[in-house]
């Protein structure tokens, strides 16, 4: 039980699921913000347009839902993908460019041959190297 408990406890406390937890817990934050949004300011100027049928608002009510939903998925996902690309952004800048690796290979300075960097004589024109 005790190895099961461990073993859940690196599993949890990983980098990406802890990311991966944050992310879900924003999005639905954001999903009830979006959706304040659409029943605040889009509901009531989509219900105040002429309707459709004559006093019904069967097919008015369902394209007025149906509209909602849209328009809180394109917000939901135009904001996502702006995070997401500043954070890439972010993450870009702030890495460490690599160090170039030390040279392993040298020029003769007489027939300007690649030899090894600890090379004391050129195996091409036998010169000694200093």
């Amino acid at each position: 039980m005790g190895k099961l408990l461990k073993e859940f406890k690196e599993f949890a406390i990983r980098g990406n699921m802890v990311d991966m937890a944050i992310g879900v817990v924003i999005g639905a934050a954001f999903g009830k913000v979006v959706t304040a949004i659409i029943d605040i300011f889009l509901t009531p100027i989509m219900e105040s347009l002429p309707k459709l049928e004559n006093g019904g608002t069967g097919f008015t009510g369902s394209l007025i839902s149906f509209c909602a939903v849209l328009v809180e998925f394109l917000l939901t996902a135009l904001v996502l993908f702006v995070i997401v690309k500043a954070i890439n952004k972010a993450k870009s800048v702030t890495k460490k460019p690599e160090k170039p690796a030390d040279p392993t290979t040298k020029k003769c300075p007489f027939c300007l041959s690649e030899i090894d960097i600890k090379a004391t004589r050129c195996p091409h024109c036998t010169s000694e190297i200093k």
